[in-house]
């Protein structure tokens, strides 16, 4: 289904988190999108760290793809999109003008694994003139397309890409931003793995929202948390569970801070961690 709707548009819009842009993405896309023109959309980039979204904008030039900062719950950034675009698209839009075909819309799909934000930006940037979207892969009976404008068609599904990963960090990194089953890896893991990272790399953030000292052993930083924050069972026995969902909601929601599990490495330009 994904390979014939691909057939039919001119540009793939792919959107990633920007706090895990590669463990968000899944390989497949570098093939189906093979001489097509290509946009990263690097969404969610209010929770992740300002310097690290300018680094994988970088990343992203380096190997010839276009990508830009949004955020699609706020529409910030997606009325810079349109513009992009045409950028993007230009090759194709003057191919289209030496033959005489004058003023036909680039047509677009927007592409992401679950949970990344796809139908939000779908309503985001087409705003009224949306056809309904869902977060579920399912069957379109015909080719619905969104007139965006007199430039711009947009398929009416989102394209679903399950990830794919071998490497168990980047499961471990989609469980943190909430794009696996919670039940998959326990809550008490997931944050003492989230408290590792955000103790050695963003230091200060976990003392500034908790007003504890972290520990060296991340397990003990969590009792600190249940602590701080009250999360009792019955007598004086810590709620290790209660404490861990809370952290793993204030990463997710922003509490913590802009956080990006992630680092880019760009070429000439390698990142601290």
């Amino acid at each position: 289904m994904m390979q014939e709707d691909i057939k039919l548009i001119d540009l793939v819009i792919e959107l990633v988190d920007a706090r895990i842009p590669l463990g968000s993405r899944n390989p497949d896309i570098d093939e189906l999108g093979k001489n097509k023109s290509r946009l990263i959309l690097l969404n969610k980039s209010d929770l992740a760290d300002a310097r690290q979204n300018k680094l994988w904008l970088e990343y992203f030039a380096q190997r010839g793809i276009r990508a830009v900062e949004i955020n699609s719950k706020n529409g910030t950034g997606v009325k810079s999109i349109q513009n992009v675009v045409q950028e993007v698209c230009k090759d194709k839009i003057e191919r289209d003008r030496r033959r005489g075909i004058i003023n036909r819309p680039v047509r677009a799909m927007v592409v992401g694994i679950p949970n990344v934000g796809k139908s939000t930006f779908i309503n985001s940037f087409a705003g009224k003139a949306c056809a309904k979207t869902g977060n579920k892969p399912g069957v379109t009976k015909g080719k619905q397309w969104i007139r965006l404008n007199k430039g711009l068609e947009l398929l009416d599904t989102p394209g679903i890409l399950w990830p794919k990963f071998e490497d168990q960090t980047v499961g471990l990194h989609l469980a943190m931003i909430g794009s696996m089953n919670d039940e998959i890896i326990h809550l008490d893991e997931l944050a003492f793995e989230l408290i590792q990272f955000i103790a050695s790399s963003y230091e200060g953030l976990l003392e500034k929202r908790y007003e504890i000292t972290v520990q060296p052993d991340a397990y003990d930083t969590l009792k600190e948390i249940c602590i701080s924050r009250r999360c009792y069972l019955k007598g004086e026995e810590l709620d290790i569970m209660k404490a861990s969902a809370l952290v793993v909601e204030d990463f997710r929601s922003g509490r913590l801070g802009r956080i990006t599990i992630e680092h880019a490495l760009v070429e000439n330009k390698v990142d601290e961690e």
